[in-house]
Order: C-alpha cells, then structure tokens, then sequence
C-alpha cells in the first residue's frame, strides 16, 4: 500500500486562493504551548506525538478519527484488527472462524490478561457487545446490520450466532474493544483497564493531553518505548514548529505545505500510504420535499460548479485524488462508479430547469477545523466556485470541542452542506457502505442515520448482500450498491485524501498503514 513520495505541486493552494481572491486559509506561525518537556523536548525514552484532533477518550464508541485509531489500540484490543492489506489479522483470538452461514467460531489466546492482570473473559466480549449497541450516537454500531449474540462453549471458545449470515463479521469485530465487563458502559469510557502494550497513566480530556507507560504485565510483545506522550496541537503551523524544534516527535494528516517546509530537514522523514478515508462535501438528507436540495437534479447541478481536479492538483497540492465511487477505491470491494465532472455552465442550466435564479440560492457549509489536512482553504474555494454560478454559501467552522455533533443531528441548527471525512477502519467496502448509507426511519428517529440518508433501494440491496455467503455473488451486490448510491447523488465533491505522517528520525519503525494509523508498540527509538 506505500506509495513514493509525490513531487511537489507547481502551484500552492494559497496560489490558488489568491487567484480566487478568497481571503484566509493561511495559519499564523506561532509558539507551541504546553507541548515542551523542561528541557525543551520529549523526555528519555519517551515519544511525543502532535495529533490534529482533540483525543477525548481512549474507548473508540463514539470517538473515531485516524490518528485515534493509533492511540486506543495501543491501550484497548479487539478480538481482530485490520492490518496493513486491509484483511482481519489475529490479536486477542487465535482462531476466528466461519463454521457455518450464520455462526463464527472464536477462541481466545491462552494467557491473555489486562494491564490489572485480569484475565480476558468470554462475558468481556458479550459486554462489549451490549454496550456498543447501546451508545447512544455510536460510530461503530453503523456498520452492524446486525448484533450477533455470544454462545460459550469452554473457558476460552465460543461462537458469534447471528439470525443472517454476517460473512465479513471478522472485520466488524476489529472494531470492538475490550475492557472487563464490570467495568464497561454504553458511553466513552473516561477511564479503565485494557489489554493492550501501553496503560494510561494521566490524562486530560479537556486538553487532550495523555501519557502512556509501557503495560508491564502484557501478554505479547513489550512496547519498545518506555513512554508516549499525547498532545492535542490544533494549528498545523504550531505542529511544524513543534516537530522541528524536536518538542515533538510525530505529526499526523499535515498538508503539502507542511510537507514543503520540512522537506530537506536532516532529521525529518516522512511517510505516505493511499488511505482509506473519504472526505466529503455532504448533503443534509433532512430537508423537507419541496426544498431544493431534496432533488438530485439540484443536487448534481451543484457538484457540476466545483472544479474538483483544481482543488485536488493545486488546493490540495496533488495529494489527494478525486473519489470515483462512494466509498475510497482502497477499500476492498471498492469499483468506480462515475466521475465529479466541471461544467458550471451546465450547472446553470439545471438550476434553471429547476426554476432556480441567479442568488436564489443560499446555503451553509458547517465544518469542524481539522477534519482534513487544508480544510478552510477548500471550504474558502468552494464558496467562490459556487458564487459563480449565482449560488450563495455562508461558512460556518467550528472548532474542536465544539457542538457540531449536535448540528450534524439537526438539534442545533440547520446546515445544508457538511465538510466531513469518514473515516474507514474496517477494510472493506460493505460495511463501511452499511455505515454511511445504511439508514432507515428506525435509525433516523434517534438521529442515527448519516446525515439523515435514508434509500429504500440501497436497504434491500444491503440486505441482500450481507445475506450472501458466495463472496463472488455478495460482491456483484455490493458493486450495484455503490452505483445507486453514487447515482443518488450524495456529495457535491468527495476525495481520497493520501495519508501524510511526518516524524523527527530518533524515532524508528513508523509504519503507517493506509487506515493512516501505526503499532505504536512497534516503534522504537535510535541509540
């Protein structure tokens, strides 16, 4: 999945901006606040890392963004995980088996315990299970079409039954992490044993702020580092400064003007995967009939006023690349449905077709900052591009923290377009099809569905496809699937961003994976 470090653009976004006469999008230079052990860098033996996003927990229910993905599951572990060729890779299982159309067959390690030295436990699992289902708003849950129900057979042996045949439920399992069931609660947990090479020894949700020790009592292979220091740095510019000052030793998700400045650092090396994660321009599916947006002809007219490949090639610096599908072509099962095509002029006449004048229209983009590498300046583009075509657009950016949650829901106000990136830790194209756009009226009641999308026709071909055993059959469904949805007409502009991780070269072995998370027990530091 690595993939050779791209040259670098011609043209910067900030080059792009100033043609569009967009104003922003550049960040001030400026210190890195709280980040500086007293001798100005990590201590001995330990590893900083400078994360994008706010980390408001090590549990993964609710919170899921790539570089969390790297952290929770050096604390947490699932049964499986998915690993580097996006496949089901053995952790807390050794044997994780399809015995017949509807039940998986699972047995533990032997010897496997938690940080307390607790053993790992059967009713663990089933927990887990109830928990995740219960959550309320869970990421994870999206991808279940159906909780499968915990039958022991010995101490260490059981089955996942299941009423339907569930034939990717090794790569759904990858995502439920275990914590003893006594301790275990459908929220976030804020606090708590894993099984996982590190235990957590301070932490401040509010900062973002964690430290990690190396978990004395793990089963498998000790963490080569001794300590992981987690820091929430939200300016990029502040995460730069940080990694070339040695204040911090890896940055995740940065953009290629980031990359610029660090290239030719002695020090810094960097690495780059194709990822998994889409990033969209997404539809609100909770508009009432008679609105606009509620007509996939206004819909595709709007997708036809971005200019998509000058936003990847020059806003984005050529590192990411159009979506041709709904989902990240990375994925298995993943097939190219259609193109984002730039025809502004035919996007006036559609709009016109629709009895839609020039400032007819107006809309609001809300996006969270962070949610991708170059997020404003995108957001800041757009809006001229859609101005062109008549077509008015308010931002409305919320920082990390924040209650875009609760807008997303359409509980704290309306919105018509969200800049949002999905991220994509199963592997595979179906279930992460399942958790997008796998949404009924039962789901919607609760605010549960992806944006309010809700296609009767994709349901039944959900259906269908997760109740096929024949991978070759199941596969031919799940194709169709992705072209109804594309043909739906979801995003106005969606792209596969390549995952960018910058590190100081004391630190050894990162290797990125395309889900743009790392082993962290893995990495080690030079002598």
């Amino acid at each position: 999945m690595r993939t050779a470090t791209p040259q670098t653009a011609q043209i910067s976004r900030r080059t792009l901006l100033k043609a569009l006469s967009v104003t922003g999008g550049a960040m001030a230079m400026g210190g890195l606040a709280g980040c500086a052990s007293p001798t100005g860098g990590p201590p001995p033996g330990s590893v900083t890392l400078g994360l994008n996003r706010s980390l408001v927990s090590l549990d993964n229910k609710l919170n899921q963004f790539d570089a969390a993905v790297t952290v929770q599951r050096a604390v947490r572990q699932g049964l499986t995980r998915i690993g580097a060729d996006l496949t089901p890779v053995p952790v807390l299982a050794d044997r994780f088996e399809l015995t017949a159309p509807t039940q998986w067959t699972v047995r533990l390690r032997e010897g496997i315990r938690y940080s307390d030295g607790s053993p790992v436990r059967i009713k663990d699992v089933s927990t887990a299970l109830t928990m995740y289902r219960q959550v309320s708003g869970s990421y994870i849950a999206g991808f279940f079409p159906e909780w499968p129900t915990v039958v022991p057979v010995d101490e260490r042996t059981f089955t996942l039954e299941t009423k339907r045949p569930l034939p990717v439920l090794d790569y759904l399992m990858a995502n439920i992490l275990l914590t003893p069931a006594s301790a275990n609660v459908p929220e976030e947990l804020q606090s708590g044993v894993g099984s996982g090479p590190y235990v957590v020894t301070a932490s401040n949700r509010g900062t973002g702020e964690y430290t990690l020790r190396r978990n004395n009592n793990y089963w498998g292979r000790p963490a080569r580092v001794k300590q992981v220091q987690v820091r929430f740095v939200p300016e990029e510019s502040n995460r730069v400064v940080g990694l070339r000052s040695g204040e911090i030793d890896i940055i995740d998700t940065i953009t290629p003007d980031s990359a610029d400045q660090l290239s030719g650092q002695p020090d810094v090396a960097f690495e780059r995967v194709r990822g998994t994660r889409i990033n969209q321009l997404f539809y609100n599916f909770r508009k009432p009939d008679g609105h606009p947006l509620s007509k996939a002809s206004v819909r595709q007219a709007l997708s036809l006023a971005v200019n998509g490949k000058r936003l990847a090639d020059e806003v984005l610096a050529g590192s990411a690349q159009p979506a041709v599908g709904p989902v990240a072509q990375t994925l298995n099962g993943a097939v190219p449905c259609g193109a984002y095509d730039y025809d502004p002029r035919r996007a006036k006449q559609m709009l016109e077709a629709e009895g839609i004048a020039d400032g007819d229209l107006r809309l609001t983009l809300i996006w969270e900052t962070g949610e991708f590498a170059g997020d404003t300046s995108v957001m800041e583009a757009v809006v001229q591009m859609l101005g062109d075509i008549g077509v008015r657009v308010r931002l409305r950016q919320f920082e990390p923290g924040g209650n875009i949650s609760e807008w997303r829901q359409g509980r704290a106000g309306d919105w018509d377009i969200l800049g949002n990136g999905y991220a994509s830790p199963v592997g595979a194209a179906l279930p992460i099809l399942q958790g997008m756009y796998g949404g009924t009226p039962e789901r919607e009641r609760t605010r549960d569905t992806y944006q309010g999308y809700i296609n009767r026709e994709v349901l039944t071909l959900l259906d269908k496809a997760y109740a096929e055993v024949d991978a070759e059959r199941r596969q031919k469904t799940t194709a169709r699937i992705q072209q109804v949805v594309w043909d739906s007409w979801p995003s106005m502009w969606a792209f596969v961003p390549n995952s960018v991780l910058a590190y100081r070269t004391r630190v050894a072995d990162v290797s990125l994976e395309a889900t743009n998370s790392y082993q962290l027990a893995r990495i080690g530091l030079e002598a």
